[in-house]
């Protein structure tokens, strides 16, 4: 049985943007992997393929993958595209039926969807996209205001907020939070709205 002669504490990494990793052999096999998943490849993983797929190798370079998983995640970003474009092609050919070029319509969106998700999976890898809440303790005194600022924001856990005890109004802003739910913080504070029906 051959022994396996990968170094664990790291390797020489010179494909990482290719791949992210630290290990090229990591890089290559994805590399290899992306260049197979291609619709000019036809399923087929060679050195003419991975030489055909350069386009698709420098997009992987463009996107710029830091670790293993930005790795993964930016050649199926590729592959999803490249699928999504190719059936686009196929549901345009001329002599195709209608209900044939509307299969490979859906099947070109479904790809472009699951493109979209792959973007945001790689976002919020990053860490864009995270949600930022603005605090402002506002004291109002006699001839005087009071507004202190505190911004609280990512996804590191749950972050308490606590009233300094003078039981000024907390007025929360909330900055592209997408899913965020700010409703049940003020329903007490609502009023009821009459609704007439027809």
């Amino acid at each position: 049985m051959a022994k396996l002669a990968i170094d664990p504490a790291g390797g020489r990494g010179e494909l990482r943007s290719l791949g992210g990793g630290k290990h090229d052999e990591w890089n290559q096999g994805l590399t290899a992997q992306l260049a197979g998943a291609l619709p000019e490849a036809r399923g087929s993983i060679t050195a003419a393929t991975v030489e055909g797929s350069l386009g698709a190798l420098t997009g992987q370079i463009g996107i710029d993958p830091q670790d293993p998983v930005e790795g993964m995640l930016s050649a199926q970003m590729i592959a999803a595209n490249a699928a999504a474009l190719d059936l686009y092609r196929r549901a345009w050919i001329p002599e195709q039926s209608f209900e044939v070029s509307t299969r490979y319509l859906a099947l070109a969106e479904k790809a472009a969807r699951t493109l979209a998700r792959l973007c945001e999976a790689l976002d919020r890898h990053r860490g864009k996209g995270q949600q930022q809440i603005t605090v402002k303790h506002v004291t109002v005194n006699a001839d005087q205001a009071v507004v202190a600022d505190t911004v609280v924001g990512g996804s590191k856990g749950p972050v308490e907020i606590s009233n300094d005890g003078n039981n000024a109004p907390l007025l929360l802003e909330a900055r592209h939070a997408p899913g965020l739910a700010l409703q049940g913080a003020f329903e007490k504070d609502r009023e009821a709205v009459p609704v007439t029906r027809r």
